[in-house]
């Protein structure tokens, strides 16, 4: 346990920090599944909307500070690659 103020402080910092964490990467999961599961249903209409929902959010934790930049245009990428193999099908 924690004897220094500022001790104390950081715990209760990264506590926070972790729960916030655990639901922005969940998010993305989630996010990201989303469009898997509507390319892989082969459905064009709702894979491209999936995936403008999924740039939106993807680009929002950026400016949040929870991925970086270049790690969002990588997932963004792959996505739409994803999408458009559906379309080209």
């Amino acid at each position: 346990m924690a004897h220094h103020k500022s001790a104390k402080k950081r715990i209760l910092q990264t506590a926070v920090k972790t729960e916030r964490n655990r639901y922005y990467r969940t998010r993305l999961k989630n996010i990201v599944k989303a469009v898997h599961s509507a390319v892989e249903a082969k459905d064009t209409a709702a894979a491209q909307e999936a995936f403008k929902t999924a740039n939106r959010q993807i680009h929002s934790l950026v400016s949040k500070g929870f991925i970086k930049k270049t790690t969002a245009a990588r997932k963004v990428s792959r996505l739409h690659k994803l999408v458009n193999s559906v379309e080209a099908a």
